[in-house]
């Protein structure tokens, strides 16, 4: 079997929060899997879960010590490659209105796209980004050139 990033699920302290920004701000519709601590979004061909920050140390048996305060960058940033730079413009605009912190405007980018960044309310960074070499397939998905 071949590794596929299928899910990104995010560990955060505030699930209604959390949830409101990406379902009311960004207008990702919930799954009917979604119940309790757990939230499912799917995002092209990908899905996006929200699950409680501890909670998800727990389940990977990692020490309480391993927790970053939210808010703090973990060196992790998600991506969103859109079709176009008004679409870049028009997704931050919506984060930031939503309580998002734009954390870099969109502008062009030295490998020849557009991208800006912004943080979810607890602190997760995501890119904005287009590019004239990023095509999609017919789920949204990003499709990378083939190997040489």
């Amino acid at each position: 079997m071949d590794l596929r990033l299928t899910t990104i699920t995010l560990g955060v302290d505030d699930i209604g929060r959390a949830g409101a920004f990406y379902e009311q701000g960004l207008g990702l519709k919930p799954s009917t899997l979604c119940g309790g601590d757990v939230r499912f979004y799917q995002c092209g061909a990908a899905v996006l879960a929200l699950y409680p920050r501890g909670g998800l140390l727990e389940d990977a048996t990692l020490p309480s010590s391993r927790r970053a305060p939210s808010g703090s960058f973990d060196g992790v940033t998600l991506a969103c490659n859109c079709a176009s730079r008004a679409e870049v413009d028009e997704l931050l605009a919506r984060a930031g209105a939503a309580g998002g912190r734009i954390a870099k405007p969109a502008a062009d980018t030295f490998w020849g796209g557009y991208s800006g960044y912004f943080e979810d309310p607890e602190g997760h960074l995501w890119e904005v980004a287009w590019g004239p070499m990023f095509t999609f397939d017919e789920r949204g998905g990003l499709v990378l050139p083939p190997v040489k």
